[in-house]
């Protein structure tokens, strides 16, 4: 099990995607440091994952809102006083704004960006430097398929994940010498509270993906270790309505 012991953090945890990776990659026996902006929701999900944990791997949790740049680097040095060092970084924090261009505010779409691309970007630095050191290393950043394609009401949402697809392609070719590779998942509809506010866009929820089936194959995908490597996975829905 190459995912055995690696230190894994994951932002977004409590999310339906973030919580059910965080249920794969313990599966996988690695020691997991969540995030998110609800205290509760982490403590939850950390006591269901500590029933999963048959081979009594680390859990832990920390609230951090990562639409504040401060905060962001406050978290990362609580990371590393915990773990020391990360080998598997999983960007899954997210927001979904769902709002006209005239509707939206300078805010608004600042804090879309700073959350859904800035921090991945601030981590992705902070934590790499180790995963360099070490020689391994794996750098998930979750985007979405509308880092493809655009769509009325989400032009701010779809700035910051064609901005994170950019990023991704350059660090993949940046640090895959390094020893660290760079994964960008770019997921279609998926049955999360997310989702939902996708439905409200005229989408059937029905046909959306599992989330389990998207962690699945994330995590699998995470595990190569020889010659094989994935720079971009689109996960489609099978019937699109």
């Amino acid at each position: 099990m190459i995912l055995r012991n690696k230190n894994v953090l994951i932002t977004g945890a409590t999310g339906g995607l973030g919580s059910a990776l965080a249920s794969e990659f313990v599966k996988n026996g690695s020691n997991l440091f969540l995030t998110g902006t609800d205290s509760n929701k982490l403590e939850q999900l950390t006591a269901r994952l500590q029933n999963k944990n048959t081979l009594d791997n680390k859990i832990k949790y920390e609230k951090c809102d990562l639409s504040d740049e401060r905060s962001a680097l406050q978290f990362i040095e609580k990371v590393k006083i915990v773990f020391g060092h990360i080998d598997v970084l999983v960007n899954c924090a997210g927001i979904f704004l769902v709002k006209s261009l005239t509707d939206t505010s300078l805010e608004e779409y600042k804090k879309c960006i700073q959350v859904n691309l800035n921090a991945p970007f601030i981590l992705t630095k902070a934590f790499s430097q180790d995963m360099i050191k070490n020689k391994w290393g794996r750098i998930i950043n979750i985007a979405s398929s509308s880092a493809y394609a655009g769509g009325p009401l989400t032009s701010t949402y779809c700035a910051s994940k064609h901005g994170l697809l950019g990023l991704s392609r350059s660090l993949y070719q940046e640090l895959k010498t390094r020893g660290v590779r760079v994964m960008t998942i770019s997921p279609g509809s998926i049955k999360t509270e997310m989702g939902r506010e996708v439905e409200n866009l005229g989408q059937t929820y029905d046909t959306f993906m599992e989330p389990s089936e998207i962690a699945n194959y994330v995590v699998y995908n995470a595990s190569f270790d020889g010659n094989l490597v994935c720079e971009e996975l689109r996960l489609n829905r099978l019937e699109v309505r």
